[in-house]
């Protein structure tokens, strides 16, 4: 079975699906390994990641696939890819959904803001006329063809347009075709219920950033809330970061790692993380030797 359409089906399914947020391949199978069924690409953690910059759209398409095909391969569970505006015109989407079936995402996010965006908590955001949009989902489902490629059509528009307007849009997106509304940045407990009762008819997404304009909320709430989706797309980088600073620091201060160690993921552990003794298991098969050629 196609992961797309594993994910489509669990879209009907009684449990909310989770998605944490993954930055790179490792990361992505880290999430598998502790227990996750599916995962999600953040542009905001490749942004960071790539170029050590904030999420300002300076990723083109192509860099964005490039790291999203290596984390497709990395897992076996579906994964779902933020895809930003589809990288210009519904003719751009086109292509930009296409690529993505090609390389098995099980589903993709499409947001009307102005390109160059931003991230979808940062101040200043723009978003493009609504019948914009809708042509850009048109484009979108008919470019993933017979796949059941699941479309997240995503609004920025409660910052500068107000929550009015952005569940107007969610109608809007989920009518031309969106197969999840997901109204960005609420900004309190009401406004995601109010989402939800103005859009009864679609699986809602949120958006859970530690820090962000929404409530941080649990899996748990957001589904007794209505909400069918959630991802937790910056924990695993803002803890990362934390991790790999502090160490650092000790190294710079104290001349070595020795009072890091407990805080490391041991070597042996690693290289289960990595699936090293598969690859092993490849070597003695294929009586591959040290020095061979």
């Amino acid at each position: 079975m196609r992961h797309s359409t594993a994910l489509r089906a669990r879209l009907d399914g009684p449990e909310i699906i989770v998605l944490p947020g993954a930055y790179d391949a490792l990361s992505a199978r880290l999430a598998q390994q502790a227990g996750f069924d599916a995962v999600f690409t953040t542009g905001f953690g490749f942004s960071a990641a790539a170029l050590g910059a904030p999420d300002y759209g300076l990723l083109t398409a192509s860099e964005v696939l490039d790291r999203v095909r290596p984390i497709v391969a990395a897992v076996d569970v579906p994964l779902v890819a933020d895809m930003d505006t589809g990288y210009g015109n519904p003719l751009n989407v086109v292509r930009t959904v296409r690529e993505c079936v090609s390389a098995g995402v099980a589903g993709i996010i499409l947001e009307d803001q102005e390109w160059p965006k931003k991230c979808g908590h940062f101040e200043g955001k723009r978003v493009i006329p609504a019948e914009e949009q809708v042509q850009k989902l048109h484009a979108a489902v008919d470019a993933r063809g017979d796949d059941d490629l699941v479309i997240i059509g995503r609004t920025d528009a409660r910052a500068p347009l107000g929550l009015e307007e952005a569940i107007r849009r969610g109608r809007l997106y989920h009518e031309a075709g969106a197969d999840v509304v997901f109204v960005e940045a609420p900004q309190s407990i009401d406004e995601l219920k109010a989402v939800r009762e103005a859009i009864p008819d679609a699986p809602l997404f949120a958006n859970m950033i530690e820090g962000g304009k929404t409530p941080l909320l649990s899996t748990t709430e957001l589904q007794e809330l209505g909400y069918g989706m959630v991802v937790f797309p910056l924990a695993a980088l803002f803890s990362a970061a934390k991790a790999v600073a502090a160490t650092f620091r000790a190294l710079h201060d104290e001349k070595t790692t020795a009072s890091r160690v407990d805080a490391l993921t041991g070597f042996h552990e690693f290289e289960q993380i990595v699936g090293a003794p598969d690859w092993h298991e490849l070597e003695a098969r294929y009586g591959v030797t040290e020095g061979a050629g």
